[in-house]
């Protein structure tokens, strides 16, 4: 049977990477054209996003990249910003 879920209910739930790291918690939802286009998680302290993203407040997260909703999110570890991309951006500027 499927499960409905409400959206106001999302609102600060746990999001989790499939690799089962703590990644951050739901901000908003941004909805397009009647559908969900994506999710804004932002960074909470010991959260893995912000250990990789340092200074930002959070990041938008494609709805295609979320694969559960639950009693927590889950992600697809392609979601996950890598640090190598990063020093390599910092290196070639």
């Amino acid at each position: 049977m499927l499960k409905l879920k409400k959206l106001t209910e999302t609102y600060g739930m746990k999001v989790f990477t499939d690799g089962g790291e703590y990644f951050g918690d739901v901000d908003e939802v941004i909805i397009q054209n009647n559908k969900i286009f994506g999710w804004k998680v932002k960074a909470t302290r010991d959260s893995f996003l912000s250990k990789t993203v340092s200074g930002a407040k959070g990041v938008i997260i494609p709805h295609q990249l979320v694969k559960a909703v639950g009693d927590v999110m889950i992600i697809s570890k392609a979601a996950v910003p890598s640090g190598e991309e990063e020093k390599k951006e910092t290196e070639e500027a």
